[in-house]
């Protein structure tokens, strides 16, 4: 398989078959979409381009409730969008490490490889990332995506990682993580960004938090939106598979949120369209955009139910979904 990638001239965009493998043994195909020349949405993609660290999305929700009412009610509901360029290489999430214990996808860019967004293992470790909307970044700074993937197999608890991580945080570009245990004797979850308070927080239980590009349930309004719809669904008395469909439509809202002053001050220098783009839950972009929802459900029984849904060969007709059901060691 290979990539159509756009060649640019002074007078349109042409297209060049680039064969290009991304990972050992694998290569994807993309096929980027012609615009007319000079569209917002052309000059929008260019922009992605030339600052892609700078206006990577990603959104998570989530509802933390340690020691349920009910037997039947779920210590965490978590629902999460990662926003990635289409054509960046990475592996649908599958067991990994020693044992074979963590579960999540993996970044395989170059430089990269081995970080992830969101991962869960066995022994009720949790973790979960986004970037911190920021114009400017420093090109030398750390992979943001081995925070997830060092806290999923150090032995260190919730807390403690992130005091470590903080210490460190000047060696990263904007993030926020989320780390988490849930354990028969307690359930914690944490919380740390680098463009935020110097100290990790403990969460509240029984909480429902939104978690995007700025820090904690700031109050953009794609999270109180996305926010909002969570909480309508989490508050149904649902079966499993139909709570899953319904959180899946929440992670799918394409419509945009804009006017949005406080997103767009956060983000400013950069272009105006772009940000409006990036202003739904979902998002759809040139070559960029929401390619994974991700549901995680911890029952009060320690039962665990990872579902995903992941988009193929760069294409957003072409959609595949795994789902994984496991019991959590101690």
């Amino acid at each position: 398989m290979f990539y159509i990638l756009p060649v640019w001239n002074s007078a349109h965009f042409r297209f060049r078959t680039v064969l290009r493998p991304v990972a050992s043994g694998v290569i994807v195909h993309c096929t980027w979409i012609p615009l007319s020349t000079g569209s917002r949405l052309n000059r929008c993609r260019d922009r992605y381009r030339s600052a892609e660290r700078d206006l990577l999305m990603c959104i998570i929700f989530f509802k933390f409730d340690p020691r349920p009412a009910s037997k039947n009610a779920y210590r965490l509901i978590l629902a999460s969008n990662r926003d990635e360029f289409y054509n960046r290489p990475s592996k649908a999430a599958d067991w990994w490490g020693c044992g074979k214990e963590i579960l999540s996808g993996l970044d395989m860019e170059e430089g990269k490889v081995g970080g992830s967004w969101l991962g869960i293992s066995k022994r009720g470790k949790l973790s979960a990332l986004t970037n911190y909307l920021e114009h400017k970044s420093n090109p030398d700074a750390l992979g943001r995506g081995f925070l997830v993937s060092n806290y999923m197999t150090e032995n260190m608890d919730s807390f403690s990682y992130l005091r470590k991580v903080s210490s460190e945080g000047q060696l990263y570009n904007g993030f926020n993580l989320l780390t988490a245990e849930f354990r028969a004797s307690e359930d914690t979850m944490c919380y740390y960004g680098n463009r935020g308070s110097p100290e990790p927080v403990r969460l509240k239980a029984a909480g429902i938090y939104g978690l995007s590009n700025s820090l904690l349930d700031t109050p953009w309004r794609k999270m109180q939106r996305g926010k909002q719809h969570f909480s309508s669904v989490v508050n149904k008395t649902l079966p499993p598979e139909g709570l899953v469909q319904e959180l899946l439509q929440v992670l799918n809202d394409e419509e945009l949120n804009t006017p949005d002053h406080m997103q767009e001050s956060q983000g400013e220098g950069s272009r105006m369209a772009c940000l409006k783009l990036l202003s739904a839950v979902c998002v759809r972009a040139p070559g960029y955009g929401t390619r994974t929802n991700t549901i995680i459900l911890i029952d009060s029984e320690d039962n665990v139910s990872f579902t995903e849904r992941t988009m193929l060969n760069c294409d957003v007709t072409q959609w595949s979904t795994r789902s994984f059901q496991f019991k959590l060691q101690e």
